[in-house]
């Protein structure tokens, strides 16, 4: 009576086989899974387990969960209820392995497909004929291209500036150009990604950090921020990055730069104004580093300003930028401030092309000269602009055209 008391809950499971035999097991709830199975094996294949392999070489399988369940444990662990089906199949058989002949047969094909070495392929073109252009001529090109590009637009920017001091309504226009400036898509922040990451309790100029950091994405903003919380320098300013104080200085210059003159002024008051607008959109359009790309390089041990210097020289390319700065670094930043030959065919050339010459009385193209002089990365922006891409359109074509001649 007291082993009826004390004795656990017997369950009633349903076995069934890949043979399609079928029962009915009653099974206490302390029974171990092991133990089971050798019930289901004496039931459907009688004499079975004079070989004790045959115990070890099936499983017992929970049909709904799929689960395999393990020997050691006992129904009630393996969570069992009444009325479960247990599917009892035979484990397969382990891959025979391999020969040693199909081992070196598969390994002797492997080696044929593989690629050869560079030994290989200079013993192999070791007869053919040299040539003189190669990959590093072709890269030295393009290199070559985006200097002079710089070159040319310095030298366009005096002659647009020169162009627009004497049209009258040269002041007028600039302040109207002027305010595309004012909104630049870099200082902004994208409202809601920020308040979505200050309502999660990181701090503002903190997210704003992030955000810059990584595009405006909130979910990598937010890695971001978890990954560096601990770090010291969590808070400190971009790389690159305008201070407070200098942006308030633009800013009173910038009031100062587009206050109209009086009506008692002169023409020689007006052209001042012009030229302090000029210096204003120089001032405006600083070069900005890619902040990612100031870590990593500064993070190689390099100095911020050689780091900058690097960026400015090789157009935000990190890459690049790292070449440069192990290398002969050339071109050096001071000459990225220099103009093109004004005597030269080349630059007489564009001059004489009719789109350019439109194209540089309006003040948006000596807006987007300055903008691709020190952000060379907002050139594809310019050039799918409708009144400033045919312009560079038309100087690409010039200097492909006397390039090759």
């Amino acid at each position: 009576q007291e082993e009826k008391i004390f004795a656990g809950k017997v369950l009633r499971v349903q076995v069934c086989t890949m043979e399609g035999a079928e029962w009915l097991e009653e099974v206490p709830e302390d029974t171990t899974v092991e133990k089971l199975k050798e019930r289901c094996l004496k039931h459907c294949v009688p004499g079975s387990l004079e070989d004790p392999k045959t115990l070890t070489h099936h499983k017992l399988i929970h049909a709904t969960s799929e689960k395999v369940l393990t020997d050691t444990k006992t129904v009630l662990e393996e969570n069992i209820q009444d009325r479960d089906v247990l599917l009892l199949i035979k484990k397969r058989a382990p891959p025979p392995l391999p020969k040693m002949a199909d081992v070196s047969a598969e390994e002797k094909r492997k080696q044929e497909q593989k690629a050869p070495d560079k030994e290989a392929i200079l013993k192999a073109t070791a007869n053919l004929p040299s040539r003189s252009a190669d990959r590093s001529v072709a890269h030295h090109s393009m290199r070559d291209f985006q200097t002079e590009l710089r070159k040319i637009l310095v030298s366009l920017i005096e002659v647009a500036q020169k162009l627009l001091a004497l049209n009258p309504d040269a002041v007028e226009l600039f302040k109207k150009a002027n305010a595309m400036l004012d909104e630049d898509e870099e200082d902004r922040v994208d409202e809601i990604a920020l308040r979505q990451l200050t309502e999660m309790g990181f701090p503002e100029s903190r997210a704003v950090k992030a955000l810059r950091l990584n595009h405006m994405s909130v979910t990598q903003a937010m890695e971001w921020l978890i990954e560096h919380a601990d770090d010291p320098s969590v808070d400190a300013p971009l790389p690159g990055q305008t201070p407070a104080e200098a942006t308030a200085e633009a800013g009173a210059s910038s009031a100062e730069a587009t206050a109209g003159p009086s009506s008692e002024e002169g023409g020689e008051e007006a052209k001042d104004e012009l030229t302090e607008i000029f210096k204003k959109i120089r001032r405006k359009r600083e070069f900005r580093p890619d902040p990612r790309a100031v870590i990593a390089l500064m993070e190689m041990g390099f100095d911020e300003k050689e780091v900058v210097d690097a960026l400015r020289v090789n157009n935000n390319q990190q890459n690049a930028a790292c070449e440069w700065l192990l290398g002969d670094r050339k071109p050096s930043p001071e000459d990225l401030d220099k103009g093109i030959d004004t005597n030269s065919p080349l630059f007489q050339a564009i001059l004489e092309n009719p789109v350019v010459q439109l194209g540089l009385t309006n003040p948006k193209t000596l807006l987007a000269f300055e903008d691709m002089l020190e952000n060379p990365l907002n050139s594809t922006q310019w050039m799918n602009d409708p009144e400033t891409g045919p312009v560079m359109l038309q100087i690409s074509r010039i200097f492909q055209t006397l390039n090759r001649t």
